[in-house]
């Protein structure tokens, strides 16, 4: 597959007749709706098997090769040239598809009361594509007892599409993450067993196969509790046959202090089976605007991980959604930012007629827009070409996959471009 970045005056006809393809399949596989309106710097993925290439000055067949992982022979051959040959400026060569290794994708659902019906759907049609879906999720109660979502069907339609179904429990309380209620489940052992044993019943019942812990701002001084805790509880999962996860802050040094300071990444990659890294919302509802997980900061948590964590222990955290901030912004007393999905973030460019940027550095697409009110806004979201960035990461430090949060954000190309980096294992 390949990344196309329309340029100005493009149309979809045209760029499909670039890469030997239709304008149908393009639309379809972008889910590009009639009358196949396009926005200058939007990035679609041509469905094709492989890549093109086009030559830039300077460049040679030994370089195009190194680029691609490809030997100078098996390019010149299969593009009918000699290995020789010199290239001109603008000349197009064929990639062949790169081998793909294998990876495990952990995507979050987040059910309402009623379940829409998108929402079942949107299970059916990503289940086959994951390793494991994640419901999100039971919240822990002070008692140790445990308040369920509404599953509805959820559990059984993605076990039948192959993914393995995981409990996500939480110290939510009131809509908030409690520091006080987490450690009541740490530091009362009647409470601790009541929820292990809850946990383990409900995981038989329906069917979960991982117990995923999403503690978070938490008391730092009760980071030796949450570690006794994890262990207890694993072996008790292991006895039953069940893993256990946890997700973890981004954090890029050992902090001991402040809402992440109860996360010990050297503990976890010790105890637990595997880990969330949730690398994003550097950008969020009431930052100021910007990338939601810029690259130079997701590396620099990766590079600190896996000092600490197995590799083949993490996967790697990807929001599935970006931000629309409207002016004043958050910290000058506007109002929080909204989300939005990929997709719409591209729609309301094409609607407001503003072309696409893209910060290199960040690798995250972004566009100001006004609205009809006078109203200046700035959204940030994903593409292509960021979820690339990421998919990249993955791979170059040889990690276990794939978390997104959450299932319900359309976003094509990222599914697109999951299989062609990747084989999805499926357990």
């Amino acid at each position: 597959m390949q990344i196309h970045v329309v340029q100005q005056g493009q149309t979809l006809s045209g760029i499909a007749q670039v890469y030997g393809t239709t304008y149908q399949e393009i639309a379809e596989a972008n889910e590009i709706p009639a009358p196949y309106w396009l926005a200058v710097g939007q990035a679609l993925v041509i469905p094709i098997d492989g890549s093109y290439h086009w030559v830039q000055a300077g460049q040679t067949l030994t370089i195009v090769a190194r680029m691609y992982g490809v030997s100078v022979n098996e390019l010149a051959r299969i593009n009918n040239i000699s290995p020789s040959q010199g290239l001109q400026v603008g000349q197009r060569l064929y990639i062949p598809p790169r081998p793909k290794r294998s990876a495990e994708a952990l995507l979050y659902v987040e059910p309402r009361t009623p379940i829409a019906p998108s929402m079942i759907e949107e299970v059916r049609r990503r289940s086959p594509q994951i390793t494991y879906l994640a419901m999100f999720s039971y919240e822990v109660q002070r008692d140790g007892s445990l308040k369920a979502p509404n599953i509805d069907d959820i559990p059984s339609i993605a076990r039948a599409a192959g993914a393995t179904n995981a409990l996500v429990c939480s110290n939510l309380e009131e809509f908030a993450f409690s520091a006080d209620l987490a450690h009541v489940v740490f530091t009362d052992q009647t409470v601790q067993n009541r929820l292990i044993d809850n946990l383990v019943q409900t995981a038989k019942e329906v069917g979960y196969r991982d117990i995923h812990f999403d503690f978070e701002i938490m008391h730092p001084e009760d980071r030796e509790l949450y570690n006794s805790f994890l262990r207890k509880a694993r072996d008790r999962f292991h006895a039953e046959g069940l893993t256990i996860s946890t997700a973890l802050a981004p954090m890029a040094s050992d902090v001991r202090t402040g809402i992440y300071g109860a996360h010990d990444y050297a503990a976890h990659g010790e105890i637990v089976d595997f880990v969330s890294l949730m690398t994003y919302e550097w950008g969020y509802m009431f930052s100021n605007p910007g990338p939601v997980s810029p690259l130079p900061q997701v590396r620099g948590v990766v590079e600190y991980a896996v000092t600490k964590i197995p590799r083949h222990k993490i996967f790697l955290g990807q929001n599935l959604y970006g931000y629309d901030w409207s002016a004043p912004f958050p910290p000058e007393g506007g109002p929080p930012a909204r989300a939005i999905s990929p997709q719409n973030a591209v729609m309301r460019a094409i609607n407001e007629r503003v072309a696409i940027q893209y910060d290199y550095r960040a690798q995250a697409p972004h566009f100001t827009y006004t609205d009809d009110a006078g109203v200046r806004h700035e959204v940030w979201f994903e593409d292509a070409r960021s979820i690339q960035a990421k998919f990249d990461l993955i791979k170059e430090f040889q990690l276990r996959g794939i978390m997104y949060w959450k299932l319900g954000l359309d976003f094509p190309q990222n599914w697109l471009l999951l299989t062609d980096n990747f084989n999805i294992r499926q357990l």
